[in-house]
């Protein structure tokens, strides 16, 4: 049985490379999407072929993309949550889905699968499912970037492509060098003085990257796919992870009001300091809410499977001290 080729973006970030080491290894061969200026060493481990582009330039794109692919995989994204970067990131969110979406309808690709975000339903304050409004539109910069992107993929949808929309929550696992690795990271520590006071759903990325694939082989085309778990609270988070390295942790969580405060005040400061300060009013917003979206759909149509929260923490703990980011040795108190 001739293997199937796939072509991905973003393979050199955290849930693309989780996906390059999936499809590798199930047999896929992959042609994966790099800037000029990238760093290889990670994606260079797996047997992929390597196509030098960007998702800005459509002309690279085309260069770059072969034709009749079984799956295009658009996982690369901006997820910066700072104004300072809104141009940045509406270029990457929104001109480059348009792109890759047209660039794979001329390619005659046969799946396009599209990484979005749960934050393209906003902060609801209730649980919800892929039948809620879409409330990130016209919100802050990253939801209302990554909600106008989903409209691009449903234009292409109309046009004959074959598209389907993945919507993960806080994804958490190996080779995340820039997410929920820095909080985990700073929970080891005892470097939360405050710990954000809001609750979230949270993701393994292998479940995430196997739903990827099953949503090439099996996803309805035009719909989204929630990609939740188990709910917790930031600070029962940096409870677990105290608890699986054996060690103490802080314990003191944030007024909202102060916490939303904090995140403008910075906000304001930081076309001064013309760098990302630690909390924006857009991460504060996200730290405050209660955002519990449902995976039922994805679990019965993707046969998505969410993993405990404990499980994925301690498999993203592990793999950090691996990778020498973390020590296993108690921390003084």
């Amino acid at each position: 049985m001739p293997s199937k080729t796939a072509f991905v973006t973003g393979g050199t970030g955290f849930v693309g490379l989780n996906l390059v080491e999936h499809l590798t290894q199930s047999g896929w061969d992959v042609v994966a999407l790099h800037r000029p200026n990238s760093e290889l060493t990670h994606l260079k481990t797996y047997p992929v072929r390597l196509v030098e582009g960007m998702i800005e330039d459509s002309s690279s794109l085309d260069r770059a993309m072969p034709e009749d692919l079984d799956a295009v995989f658009h996982v690369a994204g901006d997820t910066s949550m700072w104004p300072g970067h809104r141009q940045r990131q509406w270029r990457t969110n929104v001109d480059g889905t348009r792109n890759m979406v047209s660039t794979a309808l001329a390619k005659r690709s046969k799946k396009f699968i599209h990484t979005s975000t749960s934050g393209v339903y906003g902060l609801p304050e209730a649980p919800f499912d892929e039948t809620a409004p879409k409330l990130g539109k016209g919100s802050f910069n990253y939801q209302h970037s990554k909600a106008v992107a989903e409209e691009e993929v449903a234009k292409a949808v109309d046009q004959g492509l074959d598209a389907v929309i993945l919507n993960p929550a806080n994804v958490i696992g190996r080779y995340d060098w820039g997410s929920w690795s820095r909080f985990i990271l700073k929970a080891a520590n005892k470097q939360l003085p405050l710990i954000p006071p809001g609750r979230a759903c949270f993701c393994d990325v292998g479940s995430v990257v196997r739903a990827h694939v099953a949503a090439s082989e099996k996803g309805r085309t035009g719909h989204n796919y929630l990609l939740g778990g188990d709910e917790a609270s930031y600070s029962e988070i940096v409870q677990i992870v105290g608890k699986l390295l054996g060690r103490p942790t802080n314990t003191r969580v944030a007024n909202p009001f102060a916490f939303r405060f904090a995140g403008r005040a910075l906000d304001r400061i930081s076309p001064i300091t013309r760098s990302e300060p630690m909390i924006t009013a857009e991460t504060a917003a996200f730290l405050c809410a209660s955002i519990i979206c449902r995976s039922e759909k994805a679990v019965a149509e993707l046969d998505y499977k969410p993993v405990p929260i404990e499980v994925m923490l301690k498999d993203c703990i592990d793999w950090m001290i691996a990778d020498g980011q973390l020590s296993s040795r108690p921390v003084a108190v």
